[in-house]
């Protein structure tokens, strides 16, 4: 008489020599939208060089007074001994770089350009990344309203985009910064103008988040989830702040780090035609301009703010495009 065998268990997970590997409940994992994104990251060296590049660059503007301290020279200490009297130029080729003058000295004063960068990475940062909070700020309220509500709400707040969108920002950059005092509120003349500058691109920028996030808005307005809540009588501020808003987060950061390069060139533009921090603040911008000059006899002038804005709006960009690929829910 054969013997009944028992019920068999759910089979243990074996690897290939025959050992079992253990419950293969314990396998079974899931994973966060944010581990998902985190993982396709990771894949993207691409964009971790972007990143870690972005975050050399802040620390490099936060710790300038330190580096500047232990490379360079202070920002606006004139070296005359460094400028040849008779040509108006700096000693030596390549804009007077050396082992003291790690890039060389600017003409006529003879000042540290390696200090002079590093502390014109501060104004142009801070002036993209105010802009960029801004900028995110006002379009992402702006944009869920009229996505959400539409009707004459989503008409008139449409209609301020296209104004705002056809408004000539540059003039009026411009004349603004050629009336504004030396100082207001207490604010010396160097900060109210990285105020003024933030202010006024942010507010010129935010149509452009405003528009992404108005149609994104109205197509999560008709998904079953917003339906669920307003059944439960969930009101308007549950629905756009609990719903909507966190289903936003993915296109509202990419947005943030794409809009930021943008921010910095508008920064430099501005600080190019005079529009931007006094002299002798640093800038990128203004440093070009001051190039503009010189830069026949010696291109260096030009070369090195140039190359610090193009490593950093590149930085950004690339950074930008690989956190959009892996927020998409579509992407592999």
């Amino acid at each position: 008489m054969t013997t009944p065998t028992e019920a068999p268990g759910p089979a243990a997970d074996t690897r290939p020599d025959g050992a079992s590997t253990g419950d293969p409940a314990k396998k079974i994992e899931g994973r966060s939208p944010g581990r998902i994104a985190w993982s396709r990251l990771k894949r993207d060296r691409i964009a971790l060089a972007g990143g870690a590049v972005v975050v050399l660059l802040i620390l490099a503007a936060v710790l300038a007074p330190v580096l500047t301290a232990l490379f360079g020279h202070p920002v606006d200490e004139p070296h005359p001994d460094q400028i040849d009297p008779d040509l108006q130029l700096p000693k030596g080729a390549f804009g007077g770089i050396s082992g003291d003058f790690l890039l060389g000295v600017d003409t006529p004063f003879g000042r540290d350009l390696f200090s002079r960068v590093l502390y014109g990475a501060q104004i142009s940062l801070l002036v993209a990344l105010g802009a960029a909070v801004l900028s995110v700020c006002i379009g992402v309220v702006m944009g869920v309203m009229a996505g959400y509500f539409g009707g004459w709400v989503d008409s008139l707040i449409s209609r301020i985009m296209d104004i705002l969108l056809a408004f000539p920002q540059l003039l009026f950059s411009i004349a603004l910064v050629s009336v504004m005092p030396t100082s207001a509120f207490g604010i010396p003349d160097k900060w109210l103008r990285v105020v003024i500058l933030a202010v006024v691109i942010g507010f010129f920028g935010w149509p452009y988040i405003g528009r992404i996030v108005r149609g994104q808005a109205m197509s999560l307005r008709e998904r079953e989830f917003v339906d669920a809540a307003r059944s439960l009588g969930a009101g308007r501020t549950h629905i756009l702040f609990r719903e909507l808003l966190p289903n936003l987060v993915a296109p509202i950061l990419v947005y943030a780090t794409l809009i930021i390069p943008t921010n910095i060139l508008n920064e430099a533009a501005l600080s190019f035609l005079g529009a931007g921090v006094r002299p002798p603040t640093p800038s990128w911008g203004q440093m070009l301009s001051d190039a503009v000059k010189v830069y026949q006899a010696d291109p260096m002038y030009m070369v090195i703010p140039g190359l610090a804005i193009f490593i950093t709006v590149l930085a950004f960009n690339l950074f930008g495009d690989g956190l959009r690929d892996a927020l998409d829910p579509k992407g592999n």
